[in-house]
């Protein structure tokens, strides 16, 4: 056996200890083929023990989870607690506290996985949107003032600095380089790009014509480090195009960069695309410290202890860890094994529909790899 991983795991609220379990599976079965193993070690924290003990996130927690090679959450959301504490407690105070500037959100349609889009097929919907994760409106500068009064104020700050747009554009460059070769252009080129020696393409999604201020840093920034990638080919959408054209012709995407909140919002548009929030995962990513990953989907507490739940988003956020620890292969091989029981198992993505239960769908992945 190789290196030993030390995880950190978050099984959270309503189903997220479900699909931590499946995703845990595969994990170790991932590990036994690849020659790795891992130290699972799990951490209380949600909605439950907010009820019980008042506490959110113990500034004690913050300090071990900093000592994890990586971090695995289930779910956040409880229906007895009021939205915004657990959300701001737990993963806003991690994401800041950790430096996980990069929230990574693959857009892949699986085989045999229905999509919204008509006529549109794998070979279609295979993208990344790179949301800044660390700056925009999410950092919390702002208030309200007289409040209750038909005087009321409410403010809400979109503040970047270079450094964190620069940091998060080059991530972005370096990504479509890790996702093309000269050997495999992106089907999206034209075929002048590609004589050109491109190798794929960096979609920056802003607004600015409208928040002049912001994007106008973004889009300097990004015109001022293109040059140092040649390679790479180089487009700008206003936000509301890009959903226009993540429905239209997704296939036109390859990376997309943009700011925290316009990705946290086109990220569930493309999830929907992919086939719903059962499929889809993302990672907040520091480069260079402690990441977390996650399914996008939420805890969906009306399912709690059903074994309906579909574990698929969890199963592929475990596939993003090994991703960003370095073990590439056995990545792609939870990858593929999702992809095969998509292709010719599964009959629906929708929790009490799969066919199968979430064990069930957790063991077919697991024996596939």
């Amino acid at each position: 056996m190789g290196k030993n991983y030390n995880i950190a795991v978050i099984p959270g609220d309503g189903t997220g200890p479900e699909v931590s379990d499946e995703a845990l599976k595969v994990l170790k079965a991932a590990g036994n083929r690849f020659g790795f193993g891992f130290n699972f070690t799990n951490y209380d924290l949600g909605g439950n023990r907010y009820l019980t003990t008042g506490e959110i996130l113990p500034d004690s927690a913050v300090e071990e989870l900093r000592g994890y090679d990586s971090i695995l959450l289930g779910a956040i959301g409880h229906p007895d607690v009021k939205p915004g504490i657990l959300e701001k407690g737990i993963l806003l105070k991690l994401r800041f506290a950790f430096d996980q500037y990069i929230n990574l959100r693959p857009v892949k349609l699986f085989p045999g996985v229905d999509t919204p889009l008509k006529d549109k097929g794998p070979e279609d919907i295979d993208y990344t949107v790179v949301r800044e994760n660390s700056g925009g409106a999410y950092t919390g500068c702002g208030g309200n003032l007289m409040i209750g009064t038909p005087h009321e104020v409410a403010t809400q700050e979109m503040i970047y600095t270079r450094h964190q747009v620069e940091r998060a554009l080059r991530y972005s460059f370096d990504l479509v380089r890790r996702r093309h070769s000269k050997d495999n252009p992106w089907r999206g080129l034209k075929a002048e790009d590609i004589a050109a020696g491109k190798i794929g393409q960096l979609t920056l999604c802003g607004k600015t014509n409208v928040l002049t201020f912001v994007f106008g840093l973004w889009e300097r920034a990004f015109h001022e480090i293109a040059p140092e990638y040649p390679d790479v080919k180089i487009d700008y959408c206003h936000v509301d195009a890009t959903t226009m054209w993540m429905v239209k012709n997704p296939e036109w995407f390859d990376v997309i960069v943009t700011e925290n909140l316009f990705g946290d919002i086109i990220t569930d548009l493309g999830a929907m695309t992919q086939g719903g929030m059962g499929i889809a995962a993302g990672g907040n990513i520091n480069p260079n410290g402690v990441s977390m990953f996650e399914p996008i989907g939420g805890s969906a507490p009306k399912y709690t202890g059903k074994n309906v739940i579909n574990p698929l988003a969890a199963i592929c956020a475990g596939s993003m860890m090994l991703e960003t620890l370095g073990e590439i292969e056995a990545a792609q091989a939870i990858e593929n094994a999702v992809m095969d029981v998509t292709g010719t198992k599964m009959k629906s993505m929708a929790a009490g529909r799969m066919g199968f239960s979430t064990q069930e769908v957790g063991d077919l992945v697991a024996e596939r790899v």
